[in-house]
C-alpha cells in the first residue's frame, strides 16, 4: 500500500475534542499525520487523544495535545508560542473551533463579542502568530472551517461587537463571514469550507437533521492533503468549489478586516 501524502505532515486542529474537529483529527491520524489536538483545556484535549488511541490503531506518539480557551486571547498567544517551540515546522492549520453565539450579548474579558472572538479573532491571532512555523513549501496551508451562513452576514464595521443591536444568528454569521474573508488574505495560503449541516452542537442554527460529523470532516481532511491543489481564498461547499459571498473576496474588505482584527487583538498593523 502506498504511503499516504499526509504521513509526513504535521497538522494542528483547533476544537479537536468533539464534533467535526475530533473526526478531522481521527481521519488525519489514521492516515499517518502527526496531529496536534487543541481543546479548551489541556485535560479535554488529552481525553480526546485518549479516545483516539482507544478506538483506533493510530500511533500515540503522533498525537500531541494543547489547551487554550479562545475566549481569552492571552491563552491563544501562549498556545502559539508553545506550538512554535515544539513544532517549528507546521504543515497545516485547521481553524475549526467554534461556538454558537449565546442568546444574550456576551463580551469577553478582551472586550469582544464572544462569538466574534472565539470563531474568528482567536483564529486570526493564532494564524498570524504561527506564521513562523507554517511552511511555505508546496502543500502548506490553512483550512478555515466556515459556514454557509456567512452568505447571510454583514460585518458591522462601526459596531463589530454588536453592542447596539444584537442577534445571536447575525453575530454567528458575522463571525463566519470574517473567517471566510480571512482565507483571502494574501499573507496566508488558505481556503475555507462549509462541511455541511452536521449533527453537532451548532446544528440548531441550520436545521433539525444533519449528516454525521465524520462525513463533514471528510471534506476538511481532503483540503489538508498536499496532493489536493488549492487556490488562495477558495471556498468549498462540502466537496464542491463555489463562489463565496461577494464580500468575502473583495480586496478592500480583506484589508479593512485585517486592520480591524489587528486592532481588536492588540497587534500592530502589518
Amino acid at each position: 500500500m502506498p504511503e499516504s501524502p499526509l504521513s509526513a505532515r504535521t497538522v494542528l486542529v483547533t476544537g479537536a475534542t468533539s464534533g467535526i474537529g475530533h473526526e478531522t483529527a481521527r481521519k488525519l491520524a489514521e492516515r499517518g499525520a502527526t496531529v496536534l489536538l487543541h481543546g479548551r483545556t489541556h485535560e479535554e484535549a488529552r481525553a480526546a487523544a485518549d479516545r483516539l488511541i482507544a478506538t483506533t490503531d493510530v500511533d500515540a506518539a503522533r498525537l500531541h495535545t494543547y489547551g487554550a480557551d479562545f475566549a481569552h486571547l492571552d491563552e491563544v498567544e501562549k498556545l502559539a508560542d508553545t506550538v512554535v517551540r515544539a513544532h517549528p515546522h507546521l504543515d497545516v492549520l485547521v481553524n475549526n473551533a467554534g461556538m454558537a453565539a449565546p442568546e444574550r450579548h456576551t463580551v469577553t474579558a478582551d472586550g469582544n463579542e464572544i462569538a466574534f472572538q472565539v470563531n474568528f479573532l482567536a483564529h486570526y491571532l493564532l494564524t498570524c502568530l504561527l506564521e513562523p512555523a507554517l511552511t511555505s513549501e508546496p502543500g502548506g496551508r490553512v483550512v478555515n472551517v466556515s459556514s454557509s451562513l456567512h452568505r447571510t452576514a454583514s460585518i458591522q464595521w462601526s459596531d463589530p461587537q454588536r453592542a447596539r443591536r444584537y442577534s445571536r444568528l447575525a453575530a454567528y454569521a458575522q463571525s463566519q463571514l470574517a473567517l471566510t474573508v480571512f482565507a483571502a488574505d494574501p499573507r496566508v495560503t488558505a481556503v475555507s469550507v462549509h462541511p455541511g449541516a452536521c449533527g453537532t452542537a451548532l446544528l440548531p442554527l441550520y436545521a433539525n437533521e444533519g449528516v454525521t460529523p465524520a462525513e463533514g470532516a471528510s471534506h476538511v481532511v481532503r483540503l489538508c492533503d498536499p496532493a489536493f491543489e488549492i487556490v488562495n481564498g477558495a471556498y468549498y461547499d462540502r466537496a464542491e468549489r463555489v463562489a463565496p459571498a461577494v464580500a468575502a473576496t473583495e480586496g478592500r474588505t480583506v484589508k479593512r478586516l485585517s486592520r480591524l482584527a489587528d486592532a481588536l487583538v492588540g497587534r500592530a498593523a502589518v
